[in-house]
């Protein structure tokens, strides 16, 4: 692999770890690259997970450090949510590689009319109004996004707020660093999951996770609102891109 290419990891990394810690679906942006370089679909949604893994060790160092919540409050959500996680992480390994292809692309089209029609609007106007005690339904609603979560990542924050915030009845700020609290806590479940089957490559995962580290610092200590806008443009068009290489679109039009 040329040398800039580990420069453009990078820089693909900060910016990936900078809107997962903000709000979500950094990771359609990293698997994309992962894939266009070259990596097996399966290795891709391994590999990402080393770069998940350490950008929410920074992010949530920091948003502990500006008591924004205490661990207590996502734990209890988090443990079905790992559960799920092992179980996705499972499906994932074991599916093949043209049909994890096609089941990304069919996601990230889905994915797309979610950004296109701003969940955040909806959050934003949920938030604080809901303060229901842990429940069954509570456990199976962040079960299945940790089932989600484990199997490709990509997006899994958009639902993670919303469970938070709908289900949960936290404030924006506080879901927000929940979220991380939780991927964080069933990641290396997920992760170790990819490891024993060999999807994971340690080289490439450890450079994007340099970059993820660096966004989710940045993300973590600055409430950015300024070019919110913009970043929403551009990950519609990675999205639609990305959705169409990976449903084989252009292999029919005889682009690629």
């Amino acid at each position: 692999m040329e040398w800039y290419y580990y420069i453009l990891i990078v820089i693909v990394g900060v910016f990936c770890g900078f809107l997962n810690t903000l709000a979500g679906s950094g990771s359609i942006i990293s698997l994309a690259m992962l894939m266009f370089m070259g990596l097996p679909a399966n290795v891709a949604n391994g590999t990402n997970r080393i770069a998940i893994l350490m950008q929410n060790i920074v992010g949530v160092s920091s948003f502990k450090k500006q008591k924004v919540f205490s661990f207590k409050e996502g734990i209890w959500l988090a443990l079905p949510a790992i559960v799920g996680s092992v179980i996705g992480a499972g499906l994932a390994v074991e599916i093949n590689e043209d049909m994890m292809q096609k089941t990304i692309g069919g996601l990230l089209i889905f994915l797309f009319f979610i950004v296109l029609y701003k969940p955040d609007a909806w959050v934003k106007g949920q938030a604080g109004l809901i303060r229901s005690k842990p429940s069954i339904i509570q456990i199976v609603i962040f079960f299945f996004i940790g089932l989600y979560g484990g199997f490709i990542q990509a997006g899994v924050g958009f639902f993670l707020l919303s469970g938070l915030v709908l289900g949960a009845g936290f404030d924006l700020v506080k879901a927000n660093a929940i979220k991380v609290f939780i991927v964080l806590l069933y990641t290396p479940f997920a992760l170790g999951v990819f490891v024993m089957n060999g999807q994971v490559d340690y080289k490439i995962g450890l450079i994007l996770a340099a970059g993820n580290m660096i966004g989710a610092y940045i993300a973590a200590n600055f409430a950015v609102s300024l070019g919110a806008k913009f970043v929403r443009y551009i990950l519609l068009a990675v999205i639609i891109f990305a959705s169409l290489k990976f449903l084989g679109v252009y292999e029919m039009l005889g682009l690629i």
